[in-house]
């Protein structure tokens, strides 16, 4: 046996209010302008249920559908879906994850924390993972300041 304390999960909190939603979808909508990315940006609340959308001028229509399974995905395994990424991008028993439903093995899926619970989950879609990553990361910063 180890010794070796493992860290508690995070609890869900209360759901994300719409003020911070609001907060966190302008910081993400400001870094994908910033980069004249067309992009799909969702959030849900601590049960996974939408809150807001954003589906820029000419985003893929594919990205709406995919953004809010990002930030479900977040919520529902309580960690960035760029850890589930990585994993699968590992290969072996790692590749049984793409078996449970409700895996999104993309980046672009962020939880969204407030007083150290998860409050909801941003999911951005339309660019290449890791740029869809940098958008989700710059709105779950904003949620973070505001917390």
């Amino acid at each position: 046996m180890s010794n070796v304390a493992v860290p508690r999960p995070l609890e869900y909190g209360a759901p994300i209010s719409l003020e911070k939603a609001k907060a966190v979808m302008a910081a993400a909508e400001a870094e994908a302008r910033a980069n004249d990315w067309p992009m799909v940006i969702a959030i849900v609340d601590s049960g996974g249920h939408l809150v807001m959308l954003h589906s820029f001028d000419h985003a893929q229509h594919g990205s709406v559908a995919i953004a809010q399974e990002k930030a479900r995905c977040a919520v529902n395994f309580k960690r960035a879906t760029k850890t589930i990424e990585d994993a699968v991008a590992q290969g072996g028993l790692n590749l049984r994850m793409l078996a449970t439903p409700g895996v999104v093995p993309l980046e672009g899926g962020v939880p969204l924390i407030a007083e150290g619970r998860i409050a909801g989950a941003i999911g951005v879609s339309g660019m290449r993972s890791n740029q869809d990553g940098q958008v989700a990361e710059a709105g779950a910063k904003a949620m973070s300041a505001s917390s």
